[in-house]
């Protein structure tokens, strides 16, 4: 997926999303996981690689737990510096709604043994349909996997955390507030809400 199906999903005129373009982290490759209420509520995980961010959609959120396996659905890569993209997406725009950045920080290989560059291995073990990392978050913390499903759509993979010092089985989804401002998905909505609400008034 390139960042031309990225643009051509979205009005510049009309939403304040980054327009797609490379970018690269300066140090250590990033991740973001941005809570989306769209028209339906999902979280969007994004790995940083080879210019764009890589991007899954997961409808139930990660899971800190190893025994609980998440859905989620790839979708087209997006620009880097969407990973600190946080604010309303206007209604009648591709993915309307609001966003929050609840998550953010770097990531490794959990493999070490690798001779090429971290990103390289990650996109090699990208084409091979499973991705074994470390992330390193605020949040979200330890190894993780993403793993394609066999036999199903082309974009249909399993977020899975894997069992280390970080594995538990309390519910990572009620640290609920944005990284970026602090506030949660529910305030943002009614600070939009009375946006839209002011800005039709001011018409009349």
């Amino acid at each position: 997926m390139s960042l031309t199906k990225y643009n051509e999903k979205r009005n510049f005129d009309d939403t304040d999303e980054p327009k797609g373009k490379l970018g690269k982290s300066k140090e250590g490759l990033a991740f973001v996981i941005q809570k989306h209420a769209a028209s339906h509520l999902h979280y969007d995980f994004r790995l940083e690689m080879n210019g764009v961010l890589k991007s899954w959609a997961v409808p139930k959120g990660p899971s800190m737990d190893p025994q609980i396996k998440r859905l989620a659905i790839m979708v087209e890569d997006h620009p880097y510096s969407y990973k600190d993209f946080e604010g309303n997406i206007p209604e009648g725009n591709y993915g309307a709604g609001n966003v929050i950045v609840w998550d953010n920080g770097t990531y490794i290989p959990a493999d070490d043994s690798y001779n090429e560059s971290a990103e390289n291995k990650m996109k090699a073990d990208l084409n091979k349909g499973h991705l074994s990392f470390i992330l390193k978050g605020k949040k979200l913390k330890g190894e993780f996997a993403l793993v394609k499903l066999k036999g199903q759509q082309e974009n249909t993979w399993l977020l899975i955390k894997k069992e280390d010092q970080y594995a538990s089985n309390e519910d990572i989804l009620k640290k609920n507030k944005s990284v970026i401002s602090r506030s949660t998905l529910e305030a943002l909505e009614k600070k939009s809400e009375k946006m839209v609400t002011t800005a039709i008034e001011k018409k009349k």
